[in-house]
């Protein structure tokens, strides 16, 4: 009982839980808890194995402030290798079901009977800004500029069944994201928040990232972050359809077809396992 896994993709760490085998409620103080790195396991947040009627599988995605998130590209490559490797499932090919929509998910490489590399289908890029949502009239919300603080950005926002910021730039710089990230995120113009990534195109095929993320702050990598990026990219004419989104944690590959689907690749790894005492929980 209140058995956890904790797994990463490119450094984008998640606790596993299932919900059949915990025997406490997920309150936004124990989530806070459990993804801190002093007090508890250490996480960019949690995620929980629920039952489903419309997938294979049911996911819930927590932040480590306790809000709940619509998709996290990495989060599901990291569910996926947990009901691979602790036999959920036999098959290669299942569907998972979150609150920003039914996604696929592939298993492509595995060794020693583990998944290592996995790919899933993140669903089709929503470039509406109501759809993101942006309170904007305008249909699409791109090369607008956006004050914050005492500098103006010009953004590209997109949903791919959570909303996302992309700001083009010719240089990276973490202590720009750190500063201004969270003022975009939480700018009224984005009615439920914003993730945030600042980019710089490399060539046809490959894009830098640095990115804040909703509810977690400044993440090493984002699968559903870097889904935005490359549709954003592709859109402006900036990079082809098949690109490398190249973070601090590591690269993901993003495939985007003539109707904006999206397939992302990536490697992900297993870092502990273990139960989580019950002096945490019911401190």
């Amino acid at each position: 009982m209140n058995e956890f896994v904790k797994i990463h993709g490119l450094g984008n760490e998640y606790i596993v839980l299932n919900e059949d085998n915990i025997d406490f409620e997920l309150t936004t103080s124990i989530i806070q808890k459990l993804c801190n790195v002093h007090f508890g396991i250490g996480s960019d947040g949690i995620l929980l194995k629920v039952t489903s009627s419309k997938a294979d599988f049911g996911l819930k995605i927590f932040n480590p402030d306790g809000s709940e998130a619509e998709k996290s590209g990495n989060g599901l490559r990291i569910f996926s290798k947990y009901l691979y490797d602790y036999k959920f499932t036999v098959s290669k090919n299942f569907s998972i079901e979150t609150l920003g929509g039914i996604v696929q998910s592939y298993i492509i490489e595995e060794k020693n009977s583990k998944a290592k590399m996995i790919r899933v289908d993140m669903g089709t890029a929503i470039f509406n800004s109501r759809q993101i949502p942006v309170n904007s009239d305008l249909d699409i919300f791109f090369d607008q500029p956006l004050t914050v603080g005492d500098k103006q950005f010009l953004v590209n926002c997109v949903s791919v069944g959570n909303p996302h910021c992309v700001i083009i730039v010719d240089e990276l710089n973490i202590e720009e994201v750190k500063k201004y990230g969270p003022l975009i995120e939480n700018h009224p113009l984005f009615p439920n928040r914003i993730n945030v990534q600042f980019v710089k195109p490399v060539s046809n095929t490959e894009v830098e990232a640095l990115i804040w993320e909703r509810g977690a702050g400044y993440t090493l990598a984002s699968g559903s972050s870097s889904s935005a990026i490359a549709c954003v990219v592709y859109k402006k004419g900036l990079t082809g359809n098949n690109i490398t989104v190249k973070m601090q944690g590591g690269n993901l590959n993003l495939e985007i077809d003539n109707e904006w689907n999206i397939k992302m690749t990536g490697p992900i790894q297993e870092i502990a396992s273990g139960t989580i005492s019950s002096e945490i929980i019911h401190e």
